[in-house]
């Protein structure tokens, strides 16, 4: 090791052929050949081949020597930083331990001034509750990730550790993601933690042991697929052809069979289909970012929160190069969906490689794994999905943007027929095609971008949101409050959803289910999900869901009354890509506001919102941390149907951005989603009462929409529920 006189390789080709000497030897640097080591570490952590020959000659040492020494010297920094940090969480934990019990205590003490009786419990103590479960989560989370971190540089758990003095952290010992020049992008939207509303962590799997000959079989799995993903981003026609009537790039099947021939043909099973797409755009951030967050399961989920519902990585096969991840192989699990409870999610055990093809260009690749049946958790009754290799190509380009090729080839085996609704969307490939990856990376890094811009912009109505710090709090909750919202449309854990009739020929499906996440109301919530397609382009159904001006004709709950917008930030530069604060004018409740964060892009578009008090929205705007605001959003999922223009569409998107709109003509796929906390108490069942109100809910909410968008009252509808 470096830094106090570490050793150096002391053997040379003489000894290690001597079979007599085949242990290396091992001798300690001098005093002068450390200090001047540790000189120029001070100036370059990382010598070129030129400057460690030069070291080379003047300390008389090989260069192999010079390489293990930096090499050595850098783990042991790296080492001592983290143990400094965890000294430093550590006695954060504790103190905040201490001021709790401390501030706990002083409250059993305090009695009014005015008549000597303890004050009551209000809303201040349900959120303080919030907030410590809240703040325990990310301690225990931190703990966790610096234990494991610490266990891999210094070979011991952290508890074995002595404790140490914090130290000075060089400046060249940066976050990756300030590595692609410019500001370092602040990623706490996405730390894949129980702040975010995404029940990612809840996954529990059986312990993998894997082999080394499993091993090996995967990293040639892993291998392949990344040859055959280049081949397939390097070759167009006759391999990829462009369809005439939209202009995308679909995969020609015989050409792809003559060019990969597999052993197992599966050509004539009669439930077989192929889905493969490809598409290409720029997105707002930089390469080694975009590769750090891809690499991550937990913040995958994060930038992908309307496609993927789950992402755990199972086992770490090769950590690959510290800072660009090359090289980088998992092992890991995915379920994707689509935002509707009619079409069942698609799980996959995936192998997912990195490699840096060259200086600013890296492929990652993604390719099923079939795990023994003991170990696999994939569920008989669902469609087998297998992925052929699919990924990305990520290029940097000069100006801090990235390129992004998208490949998506996927094998589906549908022993279930698909639901009517969704079987033009699901089989043109679009609902998991490489366009919806693509169209929805480029909305959430326009997203990030906005995060970074310092200031308010003048679109922040009335100067309500005081600061940057504000905006950026606000923006966390609405990422939460989404992410909460599309957790709850397919549903896990073992909950199912319960189809009931509904009114109006509306078929309900509802579900109940104990709330324990933190950042959510406590109790027994009931959600209900309801499916309908309109004769009206999904532009136009957006456009409607969004305005405020229109919010009376179909939220039932607003009892007519008109809604102002009180707040209002920009997550893009399409405008219907936004965070509203609403307040219903006329209305006695002026103390519960709705949140509502809305997204459109070409695959789809979301209106969510959530009712939230006054007091905290205000904390919330003051700046300070908002994920233990309890949240439990309702809103509207919009889809294209697919289908050519329908003769009752409503005339074109009122939109010229080719970005937006969602489809373009043709009718719209809609799904409402409501949820309810229907009792404080964890043993509540669903009760024929909650039942009619649900029912009620979406039945009259489904008949509002059609009135209003002048659609028949028969139209297609399927509404949904689920049960403990």
């Amino acid at each position: 090791m470096g830094g106090g006189g570490g050793g150096g390789l002391g053997g040379d080709d003489h000894d290690s052929a001597d079979p007599h000497r085949r242990k290396k030897r091992y001798h300690r640097h001098t005093a002068s050949q450390i200090q001047k080591l540790e000189a120029i570490f001070k100036d370059s952590q990382h010598p070129d081949e030129k400057q460690r020959l030069q070291l080379s000659r003047e300390l008389g040492l090989a260069p192999r020597q010079i390489k293990f020494w930096f090499q050595n010297r850098r783990t042991q920094m790296k080492a001592q930083s983290e143990r400094a940090d965890n000294c430093a969480l550590r006695a954060e934990n504790d103190r905040i331990r201490c001021e709790n019990i401390a501030i706990r205590e002083a409250l059993k003490n305090v009695i009014c001034p005015t008549c000597g009786c303890p004050p009551p419990v209000g809303e201040d103590s349900y959120f303080d509750e919030q907030k410590l479960r809240i703040e325990n989560a990310h301690l225990k989370e931190e703990l966790d990730r610096v234990s494991s971190i610490a266990t891999k540089y210094i070979g011991r758990p952290i508890s074995q550790l002595p404790p140490v003095q914090p130290i000075h952290i060089s400046s060249l010992d940066l976050s990756m993601a300030s590595l692609g020049g410019g500001p370092s992008l602040d990623l706490d939207l996405l730390p894949g933690c129980s702040s975010t509303g995404v029940p990612n962590n809840n996954l529990h799997f059986p312990a993998i042991s894997l082999s080394d000959m499993d091993k090996s079989l995967m990293a040639d799995v892993a291998g392949n697929a990344m040859d055959e993903f280049i081949r397939l981003l390097q070759n167009n026609e006759p391999l990829w052809i462009k369809s005439a009537n939209d202009g995308r790039d679909g995969l020609n099947l015989d050409g792809y069979e003559r060019l990969f021939p597999r052993a197992n043909n599966h050509s004539k099973n009669p439930y077989l289909r192929i889905e493969a797409s490809r598409d290409s755009g720029v997105v707002i951030m930089n390469g080694l970012t975009l590769v750090d967050m891809f690499m991550d399961s937990n913040q995958w989920v994060e930038l992908f929160p309307t496609i993927v519902s789950k992402s755990r990585s199972l086992e770490v096969l090769s950590p690959g190069v510290l800072g660009n991840h090359s090289g980088s192989l998992q092992l890991m699990y995915e379920e994707l969906q689509v935002l509707s409870p009619l079409v069942p999610t698609r799980q996959f055990y995936l192998l997912r490689f990195c490699q840096q093809i060259e200086q600013g260009s890296w492929a990652i690749v993604n390719v099923s794994y079939d795990l023994p049946q003991e170990i696999s958790q994939l569920s008989s009754l669902q469609a087998r999905c297998h992925k052929l290799p699919s990924g990305c190509l990520i290029q940097d380009m000069p100006n801090g943007y990235s390129k992004i090729t998208w490949v998506e080839h996927v094998e589906i085996e549908d022993k279930s027929p698909t639901h009517g609704l969704f079987r033009d969307l699901i089989h043109s490939g679009l609902a998991f095609g490489a366009e919806r990856w693509l169209t929805t990376l480029q909305r959430m890094c326009e997203r990030f971008a906005c995060l970074m811009v310092s200031g308010n912009s003048t679109r922040d109505l009335g100067g309500v949101i005081p600061s940057p710090d504000g905006k950026r709090s606000m923006m966390r909750l609405a990422q939460r409050m989404v992410n909460i919202f599309c957790g709850s449309i397919n549903l896990s854990n073992g909950h199912q959803w319960t189809t009931l009739s509904g009114l109006n020929e509306v078929e309900v499906r509802s579900s109940l289910h104990r709330s324990t996440d933190p950042g959510q109301p406590s109790g027994v919530v009931l959600s209900a999900a309801a499916t309908i397609w309109l004769p009206v382009c999904p532009q136009n159904v957006f456009n409607f869901f969004k305005d405020e001006r229109t919010r009376p004709q179909w939220d039932v709950l607003f009892n007519g009354n008109a809604v102002q917008e009180v707040a209002h930030i920009a997550n893009g530069p399409h405008p219907g890509n936004c965070i509203s604060v609403l307040r219903a004018l006329n209305n006695s409740q002026n103390n519960m506001l709705i949140l509502q964060e809305s997204c459109i892009d070409s695959s789809g578009s979301l209106v969510v919102y959530c009712p939230v008090d006054l007091p905290a929205i205000n904390i919330a705007m003051s700046g300070e941390d908002p994920s233990y605001i309890p949240l439990l959003p309702s809103g509207f999922t919009i889809l294209p149907d697919a289908r050519h223009p329908h003769p009752y569409d409503r005339g074109p998107s009122t939109s010229s951005d080719p970005h937006g709109g969602g489809g373009g003509g043709g009718g719209s796929l809609i799904t409402v989603v409501f949820q309810i906390l229907v009792s404080s108490y964890p043993s509540a069942k669903m009760s024929p009462e909650s039942v009619a109100t649900v029912n009620n809910l979406i039945g009259t909410t489904v008949h509002q929409i059609k009135a209003a968008l002048n659609c028949p009252p028969t139209t297609s509808t399927t509404i949904t529920t689920t049960s403990l």
